[in-house]
């Protein structure tokens, strides 16, 4: 393996190293951070704080006494009762105080508890909204809203005013879907409000609870989200308090977890938007505070509903997509680019290439741990043809090594080192050797590692799927455990994480050897890279700590990777005979002895360095 080849890997590698530190607060936040610690870590305790103190006192809010002059007043009185719809798939409680959802339950995804997975909970967070009358605010907390139609699925709840007018909440669980319709109706209450009034204000809070094993690695995807009209999604920072009042229309809020979303969809647009998001501690049992305050329109005529939709599910590609049909509008909504399959080029291997081989992979209805096997020899079979033509680019200069021994002896001084080069361009040539063929199919290869990066801790198929000693393939391993949190380990030690280091390690010892016997480097090049022979070593250990709480099946697939890269280069080694491609490499150079190739690329440029040298030492002797 060449010099390019290794610097291949190092650049893969710090691509990966990229792409974990992307999600993680920039060199100025870290700055930021370190200076103000102690009060960042102030503000955010304040923050949940007063999230859970606003939860506490809207759950022990005692009622006002009504009103008797306001145009609700026969609404205002009354003791809220549950009202619950089920489509078999998602089941949501509704309470008729206030009129809007209170809890929302999974029925076919359980929690590490083995408990139904809750989305929303009165406990957990609160929705309302309110309108603004010519002569007092209607709020929904205030208002006892009447089931006056009702199905297992389906309700519309009412409250009436003293002139008879009406405001109508209609829900409907759209049949096995995750889909909520939600829609607010006015009818005879135009005299309550101002002409110009054509708002609703909605308060939406809620604290999502830790659904998985690994709290930190699930808040690493936990984001407030939301999709500006006509383009594309943005979120909250993931690792910070964050407070953000957005100028754009949005078209739905998604408080999403790492597998699920509550996403408020606003099918007349959201606008005066302000969004805020913190973590929360480790133990707790919550993820992320999210809280959302903005305005949609509203019709006091009735003449046009407001209309909006709760989606309230898995952050599964393929339900998402399919949900979007379920829209009340026209919008395109895009809910499947919640999950999120990396940066342009990542994104569209993983849209077309990989999601397509995982979904016809687990269609066998094969175990998970095989799925990934599969997936991995599959994948390392199509980028074979780039990993032999990378390893007989460095066979090629390996045997030249006699040629480049004696360019070695002929400018042992620095000085001569660019004369060496060139010939060494040259004799590379004369043979017909690219010393960037190691190079260049490694860096084709790079797309694919890292759009699996981003992949697998984003596919839910993996939630719960047991394998081996991993008894959940979308969370750490943790066989080997201890009670309290160690520096950079935490409390545990990943099995798979384990593995793959040490195949990382193999790997890398590899590469170094087939360095040491390159034909292009040099006594002065070795000593060069002895750092970057450092780096190779050392990068292993920094994935061990970097993957640790990662999801197993993750650190899985990466062991299985680097496991096969080491066989794959064992058996090109065996079967590659030094002999016959020492003789093949001769008779290039004996068929093309009269017509010698012009040099290019690479060996051009450095015989033109070596000529402008040679005439500025020409100009000083002068």
């Amino acid at each position: 393996m060449d010099k390019n080849t290794i610097t291949g890997f190092v650049l893969i590698a710090l691509v990966l190293i990229g792409s974990y530190w992307w999600n993680r607060p920039t060199e100025a936040q870290l700055q930021e951070m370190a200076r103000q610690d102690s009060i960042a870590q102030v503000e955010l305790v304040k923050a949940q704080e007063e999230a859970e103190r606003a939860l506490l006192a809207q759950k022990e809010e005692k009622p006002t006494v009504p009103d008797s002059a306001s145009a609700f007043f026969a609404c205002m009185k009354g003791e809220g009762r549950e009202v619950v719809l089920d489509n078999g798939k998602v089941t949501v409680t509704l309470n008729t105080r206030g009129g809007v959802v209170e809890k929302a339950t999974l029925k076919d995804y359980k929690n590490q508890q083995g408990e139904p997975v809750t989305l929303l909970s009165a406990d957990d967070g609160h929705f309302s909204f309110a309108l603004a009358g010519k002569n007092e605010n209607f709020t929904s907390d205030g208002l006892f809203f009447t089931p006056v139609e009702q199905t297992d699925s389906s309700v519309v709840m009412q409250a009436t005013a003293a002139n008879g007018g009406t405001l109508r909440l209609k829900y409907n669980l759209k049949p096995d879907s995750y889909m909520l319709d939600f829609i607010i109706e006015s009818e005879g209450l135009q005299n309550l409000f101002a002409p110009s009034m054509n708002t609703v204000d909605l308060t939406w809070e809620n604290r999502a609870r830790q659904q998985e094993k690994g709290a930190s690695f699930e808040g690493r995807y936990a984001a407030l989200t939301y999709k500006i009209k006509d383009k594309g999604t943005k979120k909250l920072d993931e690792m910070k308090a964050t407070e953000k009042d957005v100028e754009q229309t949005l078209d739905w809020i998604d408080f999403k977890d790492q597998f699920f979303s509550c996403i408020l969809i606003g099918h007349q647009d959201f606008k005066n938007v302000h969004l805020s998001s913190a973590p929360m501690d480790k133990g707790s049992g919550y993820v992320k505070a999210y809280a959302a305050q903005m305005q949609t329109q509203f019709d006091p005529t009735g003449k046009q509903p407001t209309q909006m939709q709760f989606y309230l599910g898995p952050n599964d590609f393929h339900t998402l997509k399919a949900t979007n049909k379920l829209s009340l509008s026209e919008k395109d909504l895009d809910l499947q680019n919640l999950v999120y399959f990396g940066w342009p080029i990542v994104k569209w291997i993983n849209r077309f290439f990989i999601l397509y081989l995982f979904d016809w992979l687990t269609g066998f209805g094969l175990n998970m741990g095989i799925v990934l096997l599969l997936l991995t020899l599959i994948v390392k079979a199509l980028v074979y043809p780039a990993t032999k033509k990378s390893y007989l680019a460095s066979a090629r200069m390996r045997v030249l090594k006699p040629e480049i021994d004696q360019l070695n002896a002929k400018y042992p001084k620095q000085e001569d080192a660019m004369k060496k080069q060139q010939e060494m361009m040259q004799l590379y040539s004369q043979y017909g050797v690219s010393p960037m063929g190691g190079c260049l199919p490694m860096l084709i290869q790079m797309p694919i590692w890292i759009a699996l990066f981003n992949f697998i801790p984003n596919a839910i198929e993996l939630r719960g799927q047991s394998f081996l000693w991993a008894s959940d393939l979308s969370a750490y391993d943790d066989v080997i455990r201890w009670s309290k949190d160690l520096w950079l380990i935490g409390d545990h030690i990943s099995i798979f994480c384990l593995l793959f280091s040490v195949t990382n390690i193999v790997n890398t010892w590899i590469s170094m050897r087939q360095q040491q016997q390159n034909a292009m480097m040099s006594a002065e090049q070795q000593q060069q890279m002895k750092m970057m022979q450092y780096m190779m070593y050392l990068m292993p250990v920094f994935f061990f700590f970097m993957f640790n709480d990662y999801s197993s099946g993750l650190s899985y697939y990466y062991f299985l990777s680097g496991l096969t890269t080491i066989l794959i280069m064992w058996a090109l080694r065996r079967f590659t005979d030094d002999k016959k491609l020492r003789a093949q490499l001769d008779a290039y150079k004996a068929k093309h002895a009269n017509d010698p190739k012009k040099m290019g690329g690479l060996a051009a440029r450095l015989e033109a360095m070596q000529k402008m040298a040679e005439e500025q030492q020409k100009a000083r002797k002068r």
